[in-house]
């Protein structure tokens, strides 16, 4: 063969090449377009099925090509069938796509998304295990707070507030129904629990004028251009609407309590009812994000309680001095110069330094919590604001579950810096594709905000003998609850073997231990979600130093896992250190 023909086959050989590469550039983008418009769909579709979720989801629907979206709360379904078969057709559609042909981020977008809908696939046999009246987390709790903190950004937002509160009975006529479902399948909840809901709910009702969703209403109509009769008469209506459909909601669905309240067949864990401990499985792994056995995470538990505990021991026995200090355990009086929340956040913030990539710039509000109500909300909470309206920022502080300067500081960082606050909103800088928004990976959202609040005793304007020991001791009992709920939960414990275990530790209080095994009891899974996505962030950090060694740094680290957004630990541990952090 002649050179000439040589380098002639050669040329035509660099062109096929060059020529293929084009092709195949060409099928990825085509398939990255799909790809990104196929989620943009399913996001739209999810977000636009409630009202609630679309307006805390996004200031401008339109922007979106959400126009006209039904004005509902959505429903509880008791279609055990259809369930399963829109989680395997969902899944399905999913799987359409050929990942190789994606882009890194639409990959990992791929990715988290598969491990999300195959988690629901599995979890869509047990619709009926599903509890929608929690105690602090249910919808009996919650609505009302997402009620007086939505927005009103036009006069149509006000209409349309006004519309959902007439949908109130219909919806709770479908947790009603699901309910009496559940108790003709025995799968009821405890009558301690439907007690205590019982008189949540009677609370509320009892309120009466004094309750916020009156308040907060006209606060919120102060936002827009009206005049006083256009504003008497809006406010005329959400009276109407809150003496016609709300607390009648309320107490029909306390009625319907207090009638099944005796009809359930369990009134221990989960794996007391049929299939209850595989169930409690998939919730625990969904719950937390870690792919660890019960087993596995038990021992993690142990693990990280001993290791506190030895962290104690030794600042005890550094010194006669710290040794003989009982009041090391407690704070003496206001700790803090100023203890007003927005300066507290503003210290919080500042101690970002070098340690953390830079927070965006946003306003935030502190509200606190009704004090009718304080009793049946958590210590404070974040509110998650809409992903094209992430400036502005609100914070529910319940100043009954906060007795001292350091509880404040210590849940604020929990609820504001570094924790959900700077969490939600850095990420929301990156500009994730929009679906990573609503896919729910609590062991990550709640696990970082937990890790933050641990840091931040070493923040606080104490010595820092004693933030180790406090830091310690509320990681020791938080490790101490998780072991309750899998002891309860999959164990079998009874109330008996709770106050047993816990007295084994010095906690003899047993109403505490009731108050707790009834909050365990009715919320399976909840305190994993804190506990163990905060010792999975410690593992993740352990692995990170050993596989970057000199070049790991505080800074680096926060950032990659901020950079990722909330996903499972299998994930974020294969994009940290799977291929060497890079």
């Amino acid at each position: 063969m002649s050179k000439k023909r040589s380098a002639i086959i050669a040329s035509c050989f660099l062109l096929i090449l060059f020529l293929s590469v084009i092709v195949f550039r060409q099928v990825n983008t085509n398939e990255d377009q799909q790809f990104e418009d196929y989620t943009r769909n399913l996001f739209c579709q999810e977000v636009a099925g409630s009202t609630i979720s679309l307006h805390y989801t996004l200031k401008d629907p339109s922007a979106y090509g959400i126009d006209n979206a039904p004005v509902t709360f959505g429903a509880c379904t008791t279609d055990t069938n259809a369930i399963c078969a829109s989680s395997e057709n969902a899944l399905a559609l999913l799987q359409s796509f050929d990942r190789r042909h994606l882009s890194d981020e639409n990959r990992l977008t791929y990715d988290i998304l598969e491990d999300s809908l195959t988690t629901a696939l599995k979890e869509a046999p047990y619709a009926l295990y599903e509890e929608p009246l929690a105690p602090l987390t249910g919808t009996q709790a919650q609505l009302p707070v997402l009620l007086s903190e939505y927005q009103f950004y036009t006069r149509s937002d006000v209409d349309t507030y006004l519309e959902l509160l007439s949908k109130l009975p219909q919806y709770f006529q479908s947790i009603m129904e699901f309910e009496r479902v559940k108790s003709e399948q025995g799968l009821f909840m405890a009558s301690y629990s439907a007690d205590d809901i019982i008189e949540e709910c009677q609370a509320f009702i009892d309120m009466g004028e004094n309750n916020y969703l009156y308040s907060s209403f006209e606060e919120r109509l102060n936002s827009l251009d009206l005049t006083m009769d256009e504003k008497n008469t809006y406010i005329e209506a959400n009276s109407r609407c809150i003496a016609d459909y709300i607390f009648p909601s309320y107490a029909e669905l306390k009625e319907c309590l207090v009638s099944l309240r005796t009809t359930g067949k369990n009134n221990n864990g989960l794996c007391y009812l049929p299939n209850g401990k595989e169930y409690y499985e998939l919730i625990v792994a969904s719950e937390t994000g870690s792919s660890r056995t019960i087993p596995e995470l038990q021992q993690l538990t142990q693990q990280q309680m001993i290791s506190d505990l030895t962290a104690m021991q030794q600042v005890l026995t550094s010194s006669e001095e710290v040794a003989v200090s009982s009041d090391m355990f407690k704070t003496q009086g206001a700790i803090l110069e100023d203890p007003d929340p927005a300066s507290i956040l503003t210290t919080l913030e500042s101690k970002l330094g070098n340690n953390f990539p830079a927070s965006p710039e946003v306003n935030t509000q502190i509200k606190y919590v009704q004090e009718s109500m304080e009793e049946y909300l958590s210590p404070a909470f974040y509110m998650i604001p809409a992903i094209d309206n992430t400036t502005n920022n609100v914070i529910y502080i319940n100043q009954g579950h906060l007795p001292d300067d350091l509880s404040l500081f210590t849940t604020l960082a929990h609820e504001g810096y570094p924790g959900h606050l700077y969490q939600t909103t850095y990420y929301a800088s990156q500009n994730p594709n929009p679906i990573r928004n609503i896919l729910n990976y609590g062991g990550y959202t709640e696990g970082w905000a937990t890790y933050s609040e641990m840091m931040s005793y070493y923040y606080a304007p104490i010595p820092k003998e004693q933030a180790t020991l406090m830091q310690k001791n509320t990681s020791v009992i938080l490790g101490l609850y998780a072991l309750a709920d899998m002891g309860i939960h999959y164990e079998g414990w009874t109330l008996v073997d709770t106050v047993s275990f816990f007295r084994s530790y010095g906690i003899t209080d047993t109403n505490t231990i009731e108050d707790i095994y009834d909050l365990i009891i009715g919320d399976p899974a909840n305190y994993l979600k804190y506990y163990i996505g905060y010792v999975e962030f410690l593992e993740l950090k352990k692995d990170a130093m050993e596989e970057w060694g000199e070049e790991f740094t505080q800074e680096r680290f926060h950032k990659e896992v901020l950079d990722m957004g909330p996903a499972p630990f299998t994930l974020l541990r294969e994009q940290l250190v799977g291929d060497g952090g890079n």
